[in-house]
């Protein structure tokens, strides 16, 4: 892997989401990345439990926000060699994407996270995200 600098961009996934943002500092085993648009929107539900809606809390995941700085390990932190999206557009896509995954199917847990989705998306909209 070659060494990354600051002031990169980089593509990093947090959680279960995928952001391009751009490397702020070297902190050891981590990098502080300051994300600036959004690859894949982050999975709805218990991360712990994924794709379940039994006995588990359904938590409604937002993504990570434009210039919102997050530690991402290392190893899986890569160069971003496409074009910069703009934030709010990359959203709107990565939401779009997402939510066309879940209605392809119809399960319980599809059913849910469309319902978690929706929350999400109407508090985007109410934030001004795009």
């Amino acid at each position: 892997m070659s060494e990354l600098t600051i002031g990169d961009i980089v593509q990093a996934p947090n959680k279960s989401g995928i952001y391009v943002g751009e490397l702020v500092e070297d902190r050891h085993d981590k990098y502080l990345v300051k994300v600036l648009a959004v690859l894949k929107h982050p999975m709805q539900g218990d991360l712990h439990h994924p794709k379940q809606v039994e006995n588990v809390v359904f938590h409604e995941r937002k993504a990570l926000a434009q210039f919102e700085k997050v530690n991402v390990l290392k190893s899986v932190v890569k160069l971003f060699e496409d074009e910069l999206p703009e934030y709010g557009e990359s959203l709107q896509s990565a939401v779009e994407i997402y939510r066309k995954q879940l209605e392809s199917k119809d399960t319980p847990y599809n059913q849910e996270a469309l319902k978690a989705l929706k929350v999400v998306e109407e508090s985007y909209y109410l934030g001004k995200y795009y």
